[in-house]
């Protein structure tokens, strides 16, 4: 008979090579100054992609609306630093609530049909907010969008685009990557997430087991949303600029294809995916920018039969 809290702490030990993952990233933010930019894009699409995660690996429940929470985050971190309270770490804290909050309040909606039902439901939710931020334009620009400043973190290191900013805004959204990230690592491995990956293999089975699904369900969306808030503030704070296009489809899509790319339910497959998905995006993009999403396309279709599952065993165990 399986020890189950023995189990649970073999897998909470943080092992040798996801040490090494971590202290990778850092040394390539020091060894490419010059990208910086665009490692501070893969670090808050894997943040974002770490949000999807959450919902879709661990319990199975399908979104193509994350987007919403994404750019729901962004403009409350441009909102609250237009109006002067700039301090990136408060704008971090004011994306968290509303994000939280309208997925709380939306998370009823996934409860009831099927996977093609919750796909139009979350599209719905998306399309709903990116159409209130157009038509408040007083509040979020419109169409226009919204310029903004941030203060330096701290007082002392600046996340603007000139000189060490963007190494700095890369640093920045590396250190909330990893602790949201150890949050959920902790929570995946805890009994609750146990509970959540017996959801995701038999949802009647584990309600017959005692499990109360439809507030795990309603729990974990939330918290999915609230990191997807983060994700799109760290975003705005780094680029200091929000437009309409965080709310549309294609973010929501891509951020599916990452998750894909890296492999759904182990946490490190939407970081992984979202810097495999940027990265040969940048590459290609710069040498044929009319076929880009082809070469994502094969890309996904190699790693599919590669066997995807034995390049992330080590991973996994």
């Amino acid at each position: 008979m399986i020890d189950v809290a023995r189990h649970l702490r073999r897998r909470e030990r943080w092992r040798l090579i996801e040490f090494a993952f971590w202290l990778a990233i850092v040394a390539v933010i020091a060894a490419f100054p010059a990208r910086a930019a665009l490692i501070n894009e893969m670090l808050v699409a894997g943040l974002f992609a770490l949000s999807l995660d959450l919902i879709l690996g661990l319990t199975g429940v399908v979104s193509l609306g994350h987007a919403a929470f994404f750019g729901l985050g962004a403009y409350t971190a441009a909102i609250t630093a237009a109006a002067g309270w700039n301090d990136p770490l408060l704008g971090l804290v004011a994306a968290i609530v509303p994000a939280a909050l309208v997925g709380l309040l939306t998370a009823p909606l996934l409860l009831r049909g099927a996977d093609l039902t919750r796909l139009m439901v979350t599209m719905g939710v998306a399309l709903m907010l990116g159409e209130l931020a157009n038509k408040n334009a007083w509040l979020t620009g419109g169409a226009d969008g919204l310029n903004f400043a941030v203060a330096p973190l701290f007082g002392r290191f600046s996340l603007g685009s000139m000189g060490v900013g963007p190494r700095n805004a890369a640093l920045f959204s590396l250190a909330v990557l990893f602790v949201l990230f150890a949050i959920a690592r902790r929570l995946r491995n805890s009994p609750f997430g146990v509970s959540l990956e017996g959801l995701r293999e038999n949802r009647l089975r584990a309600g017959a087991l005692g499990v109360d699904t439809s507030r795990r369900i309603v729990a974990v969306y939330a918290l999915s949303a609230a990191y997807a808030g983060v994700a799109g503030a760290l975003s705005a704070e780094t680029t200091q600029i929000v437009s309409l296009d965080l709310f549309d489809f294609h973010r929501s899509a891509d951020v599916m294809l990452m998750l894909i790319i890296g492999g759904a339910g182990w946490l490190y497959g939407g970081v992984i995916g979202a810097a495999m998905f940027i990265g040969v995006r940048d590459v290609v993009s710069s040498a044929t920018p009319e076929y880009w999403e082809f070469w994502i396309g094969l890309m996904l279709v190699v790693l599919v039969l590669a066997g995807r599952e034995r390049l992330t065993a080590r991973f996994r165990r």
